[in-house]
């Protein structure tokens, strides 16, 4: 006889389980402790098999008979309702680890652990509000760059930087995924000059806030890749040459024991002395257990007679979540020359000498290399000391 509600309500436990059937092979099995339990009974396969459809009354008598008939369809297409949820369990389970916001959390938690606390939380923070809303439940192979562009367009109307900023993080984040094998293809490839540009930005960025470049030094010490990439990466802020100069250096151009650094400028044509602090020999010294067999400093990741790419360091700092609108390898050369005059109180002209910009002499002499080279050194070894300085003050306030 049918089962109801109301006699289900009234089914009392027994010392050993009891079943009370409902038809079609769906009935309530009552146990001793007082819960009752929905099972469907069926065969398949010439197999007699069991299948749980619920609790009572959390399940009700008309879900339990729905969810049977499902089963019953099921059987009679010759598949296991038992074997069918776990495979449906296993896809949802799938999908989800699939989903953009797990991916991008995995590479969170990967990336993320060399960067500064305040920059993780601005990263994260930024995904968060901005992203996962909509893009977070999605599978990430088939998220479309017009989904993206959407999302993108809402924060660029609040700041374009910011849209910018997220747009880098959704590409690292499917390039984890291709890398992963979630995916096969970064959408975000496709919006290059989708959105606006900061019209107010300089082509050289430079951040010259104490506590932010603490932390962009901080992240660059710590860069995950290549020894080469990581010590071009520290080396720049030392010694603010131009980019070229720096990926381009030979090791006959050093003498680590005097330390200098000499090389005709790629500017002004003529020869240039760059004094080393005692941070920049270091760097050096442990750079050459790496490239100082050969004639590069910083060779290039395919070929070692051929200096690294104009865009190794860019990618590199990219990479870390340093944008272009806030700081370039270029742009360190701004930071010193800003830093040094304001802060640190350090002529225009012994700035504008370890720069190797052309200077004019009151005197009217030609240029020489060495002018000022005393004072420049010991301005090179206090900006050294410096940045050294916002480093630990980073980390302070990290902690």
């Amino acid at each position: 006889m049918p089962l109801t509600d109301a006699t289900i309500r009234q089914l009392k436990p027994a010392e050993k389980p009891r079943k009370v059937s409902d038809g079609k092979g769906l009935y309530v099995e009552v146990m001793p402790t007082g819960g009752k339990l929905w099972r469907l009974k069926y065969r398949i396969h010439g197999k007699e098999k069991r299948i749980s459809l619920g609790t009572f009354p959390e399940t009700g008598l008309k879900v339990a008979r729905e969810s049977r008939d499902e089963a019953r369809a099921l059987i009679a297409k010759g598949i296991d309702p038992s074997a069918h949820r776990k495979a449906t369990k296993r896809t949802a389970k799938e999908r989800a680890a699939n989903d953009f916001e797990a991916i991008a959390r995995e590479w969170f938690a990967m990336t993320g652990a060399v960067w500064a606390d305040t920059h993780r939380d601005r990263v994260l923070r930024r995904l968060e509000r901005d992203v996962f809303p909509a893009l977070g439940p999605r599978p990430i192979s088939e998220i479309t760059p017009p989904e993206i562009l959407q999302v993108l367009r809402r924060i660029e109307k609040r700041t374009v930087e910011t849209a910018h900023r997220a747009m880098r993080s959704c590409g690292q984040i499917f390039r984890y995924g291709i890398a992963t094998g979630r995916c096969t293809t970064d959408p975000t490839r496709d919006l290059r000059g989708a959105l606006s540009t900061d019209k107010g930005g300089s082509h050289f960025a430079a951040t010259t806030e104490p506590k932010r470049l603490g932390q962009i030094l901080t992240m660059l010490d710590a860069y995950p890749g290549t020894p080469v990439v990581r010590a071009a990466l520290q080396l720049a802020p030392l010694v603010f040459v131009r980019p070229g100069e720096l990926r381009k250096a030979e090791w006959s151009q050093f003498d680590l024991d005097e330390a200098t650094w000499q090389f005709t400028s790629s500017k002004t044509k003529q020869p240039h002395i760059v004094p080393l602090a005692t941070q920049a020999v270091a760097i050096l010294r442990e750079l050459h257990k790496h490239t100082g067999g050969g004639r590069l400093v910083f060779p290039g990741a395919r070929s070692s007679g051929r200096p690294m790419s104009d865009n190794a360091l860019l990618v590199a700092m990219r990479s870390m979540e340093i944008g272009q609108d806030e700081l370039t390898t270029h742009g360190f050369r701004a930071v010193a020359r800003t830093i040094l005059d304001e802060t640190l109180g350090f002529r225009p002209d012994v700035i504008e000498h370890q720069l190797a910009h052309k200077v004019k002499d009151p005197l009217g002499r030609a240029y020489n290399r060495t002018q000022h080279l005393p004072e420049r050194r010991r301005m090179m070894q206090e900006w050294a000391d410096y940045l050294n300085t916002l480093r630990g003050k980073a980390g302070t306030s990290a902690r």
